[in-house]
C-alpha cells in the first residue's frame, strides 16, 4: 500500500503533495507478533472515552505481558470485554471508559483473565459494509 511521504496537517491546510514511497505494510508496522495477534471487532460503547467505538477494530496481541494502564481485552464471566487495566490498592481492575459502566475488581466479580493486550484499533471514518 503507498505511503504519503509528507505528515497531513490536522491544523490549516499544507500544499498538496504528491510525495509518495512505495512498498507500506500495514502489517508490519501495526503487527509486531503476527503469530500472537488477532483483530476482535468491538460491541458496545464503554470504551467511548479512549476513543474506542462500537464497530471498531482492535488489534489485540496476546504474547504481551499486560501493564498498568494499558487497553486489554479480558474474560469476564465466560465473554471476552474490553476494557482498561488500572491497579486500585495494589489489586487489578477492569475500568470502563465511559462513566456508565462500573469498574469490575477481579476479586468481587470472580476470575478474570486477560486474553490479551490492545496495541491499536481502527475507526472507521466511513461506514463499512462487510460480506
Amino acid at each position: 500500500m503507498p505511503i504519503v511521504t509528507e505528515m497531513v496537517a490536522a491544523g490549516f491546510p499544507s500544499p498538496a503533495l504528491d510525495g509518495r514511497e512505495e512498498g507500506f505494510s500495514l502489517d508490519a508496522h501495526v503487527i509486531k507478533h503476527p503469530e500472537y495477534t488477532f483483530i476482535a471487532t468491538v460491541a458496545g460503547d464503554s470504551m467511548e472515552g479512549a476513543g474506542i467505538f462500537h464497530g471498531d477494530w482492535l488489534v489485540v496481541d496476546r504474547s504481551l505481558t499486560p501493564e498498568d494502564g494499558d487497553v486489554v481485552v479480558a474474560v469476564l464471566d465466560g465473554e471476552l470485554t474490553v476494557k482498561r487495566l488500572l491497579s486500585r490498592d495494589g489489586r487489578p481492575m477492569l475500568h470502563a471508559e465511559n462513566p456508565r459502566y462500573p469498574d469490575f475488581v477481579p476479586s468481587e466479580h470472580g476470575d478474570v483473565v486477560i486474553w490479551g493486550v490492545v496495541t491499536g484499533s481502527f475507526h472507521p471514518q466511513r461506514r463499512l459494509r462487510r460480506k
